[in-house]
């Protein structure tokens, strides 16, 4: 017999109180989503001012979501140990505090600083958030609607940063964009103990330290083996960073396998359903993420669009993302949910084939594309995140929410990483910097397409065209590589999810 993963038969369902905490909820979610990609049309505002290295650059955009992706496990179980509420609080008022350090950091280093630091305090509202909605929402329909709402004020975040980015570079700074968390802290910190529950699991242990350094030791090394492949390519040390990631990843697992009180539950891998859907989860992301950078950087820099501009073009994407979103929990009530995830990754892989056929002078063909690739996002990150969190017990909610967060989180920074990896090793085999121009000039040119613009009045005629084509190329091969790679997703959810059936009906 499989474990119901869908079906809590009996429980009450939510009232007026629980609805409007879900709206409290959603305000740290949507503040989340933001950060992941607020710097996206903003970055080249942070290049001119604070000048990073293409290394410091690359950190300056994916610090928040590594470190958010180290410590979710460590914070989900905390919060079901000392409260999801308090931490919640706790941790709403450590991110405006960062964020502000963020705003006006006056140096590249300070600013990656202040990142890792915002994921840090990131990583404790995202499962506390999610674990709530749990807590308050036991109906699974109702709940299905709720988590639906949850990713999609994380995704609207998402999707809002280039547009809020864009907006605010235009009209003020770089650093107006890290203080739109003051507002909403304070919004939080107000409302949360008159419309949030605290739920702290019974029974549960003291958090085990040593469990906690595992964990980081796992993914923190092999997060770091993926930037040195950004910027080095595979060399010894990448290999050694792998290896004490996987070493330390098995010492995790057997150590958790011991404890009355684990850090992470292991044993809910055991469920198919857990396990498929934090896959499909996973590489959905790697997909989004470094599509969706691509996407804004070509607006930028390949069109020659204005952040604001490029930003409002970005709007149809998030549309369809929150379409989809909403729409999916909904179909999942008369179709199975692994068929509507199925369905809706088949419509990214148009989108995908779009971005595949773009060139210099695409933009229409590009948003489109991408339009169908957010639209997958919005199901999975609401089917499947569902799924995850039905899986597991109330006292274990936390420790689900953080897993289903980490993957999704890592899968956003991988995806930058590794698209944007295999698009600029396109761009410097294709990219002829002119020999005629100086070595620094040069340089700038050979970097990167950024760099290219930033020195076209020093360059010859038809040398940014040329560095443009070969982004656009990069831009093909990547989403290429990202498309064979949600053909596999739609299979698996076909495949491994296609035993659960449609929402509030009983599990086999």
């Amino acid at each position: 017999m499989e474990k119901s993963v869908l079906t809590h038969a009996g429980t009450p369902r939510a009232g007026v109180r629980e609805w409007f905490g879900l709206g409290l909820l959603a305000l740290p979610t949507v503040l989340l989503g933001l950060d992941v990609t607020v710097l996206y049309l903003v970055s080249p505002s942070i290049a001119a001012e604070l000048n990073p290295t293409a290394a410091q650059t690359l950190w300056i955009m994916d610090a928040y979501g590594f470190f958010i992706a180290g410590f979710l496990i460590t914070m989900g179980t905390l919060g079901d140990r000392i409260g999801r509420r308090r931490l919640l609080m706790i941790g709403v008022a450590a991110f405006a505090a960062v964020s502000i350090l963020a705003a006006f950091a006056p140096s590249a280093g300070l600013l990656i600083l202040a990142r890792a630091l915002l994921g840090i305090a990131g990583a404790t509202l995202m499962p506390s958030t999610l674990s709530l909605i749990s807590n308050m929402f036991t109906d699974v329909r109702q709940r299905a609607v709720a988590i639906g709402v949850w990713a999609t004020m994380f995704a609207l975040g998402m999707a809002a940063g280039p547009i809020v980015g864009g907006a605010l570079v235009d009209r003020f700074w770089w650093g107006a964009a890290f203080l739109l968390a003051v507002p909403v802290a304070m919004i939080v910190l107000v409302g949360a103990r008159t419309l949030l529950p605290e739920y702290a699991a019974p029974g549960e242990g003291r958090l085990d330290l040593v469990s906690v350094t595992l964990s980081l030791v796992a993914i923190l090394p092999v997060v770091y083996a993926v930037k040195n492949i950004a910027t080095h390519g595979v060399d010894a040390l990448t290999l050694l960073l792998v290896l004490i990631g996987a070493a330390a990843g098995i010492a995790f697992v057997r150590r958790q396998l011991r404890l009355a009180s684990p850090l992470l539950d292991v044993t809910l891998f055991a469920d198919r359903a857990f396990s498929a859907a934090l896959a499909v989860l996973l590489i959905g992301l790697v997909g989004v993420g470094g599509t969706m950078y691509l996407v804004t950087q070509y607006l930028q820099l390949v069109e020659g669009l204005s952040p604001a501009v490029a930003g409002l073009w970005m709007g149809p994407p998030a549309l369809a993302m929150f379409a989809a979103a909403i729409g999916a929990p909904v179909a999942a009530r008369r179709i199975r949910p692994g068929t509507v995830m199925a369905a809706t990754q088949g419509l990214s892989v148009i989108g995908y084939a779009l971005l595949v056929t773009a060139d210099t002078d695409s933009a229409v063909s590009v948003v489109i594309g991408f339009a169908f690739v957010y639209l997958g996002l919005g199901a999975i990150a609401a089917l499947g995140t569902d799924i995850v969190v039905g899986a597991a017990p109330a006292t274990k909610s936390g420790s689900a929410a953080a897993m289903s967060e980490t993957v999704q989180e890592l899968g956003l920074a991988v995806g930058v990483a590794l698209l944007g990896s295999l698009t600029t090793a396109v761009y410097r085999s294709q990219a002829q910097p002119p020999s005629q121009v100086a070595p620094e000039i040069a340089a700038r040119v050979a970097s990167g397409l950024d760099g290219a613009v930033a020195v076209s009045d020093r360059l010859p005629p038809g040398t940014v065209q040329g560095a443009q084509e070969a982004f656009t190329t990069g831009l093909n091969i990547a989403s290429l590589t990202a498309g064979a790679a949600i053909v596999a997703v739609t299979a698996l959810c076909l495949l491994m999810l296609r035993h659960i059936r449609p929402i509030g009906e009983t599990q086999p």
